[in-house]
């Protein structure tokens, strides 16, 4: 029985419990769920080709001797076997490979194997995610056939075209502008489109990326009144233009923006992605409808969402085994040569604690005790057993993602100095934010100049420089240009020797990339061009 039919035999209270019934577990059962299917998931991996080769002739006999003896992998542990699509090798038949960012010029792509049953437990709990982006309690959804979706998703191969190829599976959702398939129309022009067709005949729900979705909510005002002009050729349903109309009239007197909520009723607003919950405030504002925040992932699938109280992401028991690095362990991990850090399980966390997230993906994955590079901030771990919720906090610190489309790195930012031929003495990088929230990455540069009347020129002219060869070598922070229409650098100029200086002071090395509050204050008292705009900074 398919979800369509279901919604026709099954009271609501029924549904709510085979989707939605995760969130009422006690931490016994849900660990019970998690220790079921990793059990499952040692046997199948153990007799795969890629399980022999890392396990050898090993038999584990429980989960701890598992975690005890199987080291942490990366990407690079699987790379021979996945990038060659060597199906043979894999614990179950891959149905789909989806692809991801690896790390920009250097390694472009990841590829990544979903089974059949990967798929099914995907579907599943996205169906799980349209029921809880509407409901108010439990119980209380309002989700049903032909309803109109925005999706703000990229194509397949990537991992979001999935979910409405999936969702076709079980429901008749109308999707604006298409079902993703066809990958030679643009992302902006998908979203242009999708926009015509919610003006046409509205919308129901809006998917996507946070940065995606606030970048369509900013420019919507300047959209729609391209499209409300007389003569335009975007047809507009007489319910949107009388809505439209009375809002234009409105805001004529109190002089404010046209914002999409003025327009359209949303029942559920979805978002993802790095940065999402900066985005959250002004989507709410802007669309009359808060956002729930999911957590999703090339190797990780769909992981986490929130309910209807908006107050923390719960993971789901069915996607993945999920372990823990406490924040005290990178520390360690990160001041001792060889320090293989220790986890903890989902009974283990603690409220206010910080993690790195470490996947072992169930129903035949490929990836087991895997570091994603995802930290997630403990919110909430009560000691009546309810489970614990998480928000996403950003990358690890060896990485900085900007708005979900960029990974860049030590060794990317080298290259492009490279590349460049521009002759730096010395740099750092960190993520930092705007008066508005807006991510951007912020290089601090030493150079062979010491007039400080020479600096803002100097800085806007490597500003210009920088720029192009990162979009040369980085086609991610290309797209983030384009479809985003932000500048994601900003170089500060610092005095030849300042880095060097501020260590000898420190008495320790300075983090090439995400350097503490702390070294970025010691590096501002020899400053030159530095603009205090920073409201916060990741990793303080």
């Amino acid at each position: 029985m398919d979800f369509r039919e279901k919604l026709k035999a099954y009271t609501s209270e029924q549904l709510w419990e085979e989707y939605c019934g995760f969130l009422n577990m006690n931490i016994k059962d849900y660990m019970f769920v998690q220790e079921r299917l990793m059990k499952e998931q040692i046997k199948l991996f153990s007799e795969s080709g890629l399980g022999k080769r890392m396990f050898g002739d090993r038999k584990f006999e429980d989960i701890g001797e598992f975690r005890r003896f199987f080291p942490m992998t990366k990407y690079e542990d699987y790379a021979d076997v996945l990038l060659a699509k060597n199906a043979d090798m894999l614990p179950a038949e891959p149905i789909i490979w989806i692809e991801t960012t690896w790390e920009g010029g250097f390694r472009p792509i990841k590829l990544a194997p979903y089974s059949r049953e990967m798929l099914d437990t995907y579907k599943h709990n996205v169906f799980s995610i349209m029921m809880l982006a509407t409901g108010k309690k439990d119980g209380d959804f309002n989700t049903k056939s032909k309803d109109r979706i925005l999706y703000g998703g990229a194509p397949l191969p990537y991992m979001t075209g999935l979910v409405p190829s999936l969702l076709n599976e079980e429901m008749d959702y109308v999707w604006l502008p298409d079902e993703n398939t066809d990958p030679s129309i643009s992302f902006s022009r998908r979203i242009k489109n999708g926009f015509k067709m919610a003006f046409a005949g509205g919308v129901d729900y809006f998917f996507g990326i946070g940065s995606v979705a606030n970048y369509i909510t900013e420019h919507f005002s300047d959209s729609s009144d391209k499209g409300g002009k007389s003569g335009s050729k975007m047809k507009i349903s007489p319910a949107i233009a009388l809505r439209y109309l009375k809002a234009k009239k409105r805001h004529k007197k109190d002089g404010k923006k046209l914002v999409p909520g003025d327009v359209f009723k949303l029942k559920g607003l979805v978002i993802s992605g790095t940065d999402g919950p900066h985005y959250k405030e002004r989507l709410a504002n802007a669309w009359g409808v808060v956002p729930l925040e999911i957590t999703a992932g090339t190797e990780l699938t769909v992981a986490g969402t929130e309910d209807y109280n908006r107050n923390g992401m719960v993971f789901f028991p069915d996607a993945c085994f999920y372990e823990f690095i406490p924040e005290s362990e990178l520390v360690r991990e990160e001041e001792e040569e060889g320090y293989v850090p220790r986890t903890c399980l989902m009974d283990g966390v603690k409220k206010g604690g910080f993690y790195e997230l470490v996947i072992s993906v169930f129903h035949g994955g490929a990836f087991m005790r895997y570091r994603i590079g995802d930290m997630y901030h403990c919110v909430s771990a009560e000691p009546d057993g309810s489970l614990p919720r998480f928000t996403f906090h950003d990358r690890v610190k060896d990485v900085i993602d900007i708005a979900g489309f960029t990974r860049i790195t030590e060794a990317s930012i080298n290259e492009v100095i490279t590349r460049s031929n521009l002759h730096l003495h010395n740099w750092l990088a960190a993520k930092e934010y705007d008066e508005n929230d807006t991510p951007f990455l912020h290089l601090y540069v030493e150079l062979d100049v010491e007039d400080e009347k020479n600096a803002a020129v100097t800085r806007e002219l490597l500003t210009e420089h920088m720029a192009l060869y990162f979009k040369f070598f980085d086609s991610d922070y290309d797209d983030l240009k384009k479809l985003l229409d932000m500048e994601p650098l900003f170089i500060t100029v610092i005095k030849k020797g300042t880095i060097e200086d501020c260590e000898k002071r420190l008495g320790r090395k300075i983090r090439k990339i995400n350097p503490s509050a702390l070294d970025i204050q010691s590096l501002n008292e020899r400053k030159i061009d530095y603009i205090p705009s920073i409201l916060n900074r990741v990793g303080d």
